[in-house]
């Protein structure tokens, strides 16, 4: 028996050991609860985006997938890149985060939510963050406008000759506001309940420019509106409570909120988020500003 006990002590350090690297290599909530940051589902990451995942945002996934375009999953795109890097710093390997299908006017209104974050090219607003966290920006964005060649917006230079035009944005979006506290026209801008919608109105004619962040654009141009181009983008100044930036959104007083702001500062203290950008957005940054 005595002789027992030395072999029962190192079988129980390798148990430890064993179970440690398991926890590692394969991180639970638990693991993550322990440094304040709780998740809706335990041992799982919950990440909500709108369906569909439009490049250069998401990219990839097969036919049979059940989402619409691309797949979020596949970690190509900007914004899978950037939600699965978070994972990462959260302590949640790829196979514990799940992806969720969720509307992009709903992902910021009020209530409970089914996912822990949601990342979806949402811009910061002080309206939107009376009823959601918002976390630091993971991209700083430059709205554009994207018209049919050869119609007479086409030839406008600046952002006052737009006044005159009909101009449309998705509901709820900071390009509708734009159009609203920037451009100011002189009709009601055309408001649609989603940016696919938009895109097929610009397409038919129906309005004379769609307003989106540029790298959006720069994909209308190139795969959904033909025969179109990005007459120009627009200048993001002001301070940084004030700049045009996406943040993902939390549930209000979400206690992973701080952690998901520690994890984007370092991944822009180390370069991730640049190399990150000039991986999938290095083509969508090229044209004339407006002013």
């Amino acid at each position: 028996m005595t002789k027992l006990l030395p072999l029962l002590a190192a079988v129980a350090v390798l148990a430890a050991v064993a179970v440690g690297a398991s926890a590692a290599a394969h991180p639970s909530a638990s693991a993550v609860v322990a440094a304040g940051c709780t998740t809706v589902h335990s041992g799982q990451l919950t990440i909500g985006t709108d369906n569909p995942a439009y490049p250069p945002w998401y990219a990839g996934g097969t036919k049979s997938s059940k989402w619409k375009i691309n797949d979020p999953s596949t970690g190509k795109g900007y914004e899978s890149a950037v939600a699965y890097a978070i994972a990462t710093k959260l302590g949640y390997s790829k196979a514990h985060v799940a992806w969720t299908y969720v509307p992009f006017n709903r992902s910021f209104a009020p209530g409970s939510k089914s996912f822990d974050f949601d990342i979806n090219q949402i811009s910061y607003s002080p309206a939107r963050a009376k009823v959601v966290d918002f976390s630091k920006s993971y991209y700083d964005v430059n709205q554009a406008i994207v018209v049919n060649k050869g119609t007479k917006i086409a030839s406008v230079r600046n952002i006052s000759g737009l006044a005159a035009y009909k101009l449309g944005a998705q509901l709820g979006t900071t390009s509708y506001a734009f159009i609203k506290n920037r451009i100011k026209p002189s009709q009601q801008p055309a408001v649609f309940n989603s940016n696919a919608a938009a895109v097929i109105s610009l397409k038919n004619k129906q309005i004379d420019g769609l307003i989106v962040d540029l790298p959006t654009a720069f994909y209308v141009t190139a795969a959904q509106v033909p025969n179109s181009k990005i007459l120009g983008q627009f200048e993001n100044a002001g301070s940084s409570s004030k700049t045009d930036h996406f943040g993902v959104v939390l549930a209000k007083g979400n206690s992973l909120t701080a952690c998901v702001n520690k994890a984007i500062t370092s991944l822009r203290a180390n370069g991730t988020l640049k190399r990150l950008q000039q991986q999938w957005l290095a083509k969508a940054t090229g044209a004339p500003v407006l002013k």
